[in-house]
């Protein structure tokens, strides 16, 4: 990784008196998104701005909250002397993680039942990730049901479709991937693990490992000879 991807810049713009955040990488943008601040996608950068609308000093704290959090899992942070900090909190895994870990569970399955399994965990119609994301999305659009903005009632209808269509598809997909990979009880054939056992009717038991051998890799030919140097 880049050094300059693991250091940032927090401080206090001297025009618009905001708190920015400049720098990191995803990991670092999204540390300072679970600090409270809000991503501003530029053409040429994304930074990070403290919210709007906080009451004197709320943003100072949130200033000294995103360099503890980055420099505690080990981000270089520049900062002004108002933001400076040694405090250094405990980093919990985020949920998102957990997830993720999904998908290198399915990069390291060895058959359809391993990976239909994974899956499972995303389909499950009771208690499935996918089951959950759905309650998340129909209580935030009733969060935005009285919440009083003109926009709001319109918010909820989106979210509310999103829930009901574009989810349901992905859910749906998911969910015949997983049953059809779950009757199917075949062996990847491009990750199968060798455990070198000898067969029984092996005659040369100084072989170790019945595995066919790996394909031949031809050489490169050469490259060609440029027609202006052929004599």
């Amino acid at each position: 990784m880049p050094l300059a991807d693991r250091s940032l810049t927090v401080r206090r713009d001297p025009h618009s008196e905001e708190v920015l955040a400049r720098g990191g990488d995803p990991e670092a943008h999204s540390v300072l998104q679970r600090t409270g601040f809000v991503p501003v996608v530029r053409v040429h950068e994304t930074y990070h701005r403290a919210p709007t609308n906080l009451i004197e000093g709320d943003d100072t704290r949130l200033g000294i909250e995103a360099v503890a959090r980055l420099r505690a899992v080990g981000y270089h942070v520049d900062c002004d002397e108002d933001f400076d900090t040694d405090h250094r909190p405990v980093h919990d895994l985020p949920l998102g993680a957990t997830v993720a870990h999904l998908a290198q569970r399915i990069r390291e399955a060895t058959t359809t039942w391993d990976a239909a399994g994974v899956l499972t965990e995303l389909t499950a119609s009771h208690d499935g990730i996918l089951a959950a994301l759905e309650e998340v999305l129909i209580a935030t659009a009733e969060f935005h049901d009285g919440l009083g903005d003109a926009a709001d009632p319109h918010i909820a209808r989106r979210l509310r479709y999103l829930a009901d269509e574009r989810l349901r598809a992905i859910r749906s997909d998911l969910s015949d991937t997983r049953n059809a990979l779950t009757d199917r009880h075949i062996p990847h054939p491009g990750r199968s693990i060798c455990a070198a056992e000898v067969p029984a009717t092996e005659r040369e038991r100084s072989a170790v490992c019945a595995c066919p051998p790996p394909p031949r890799t031809l050489p490169a030919p050469p490259p060609p000879v440029a027609a202006g140097l052929r004599r």
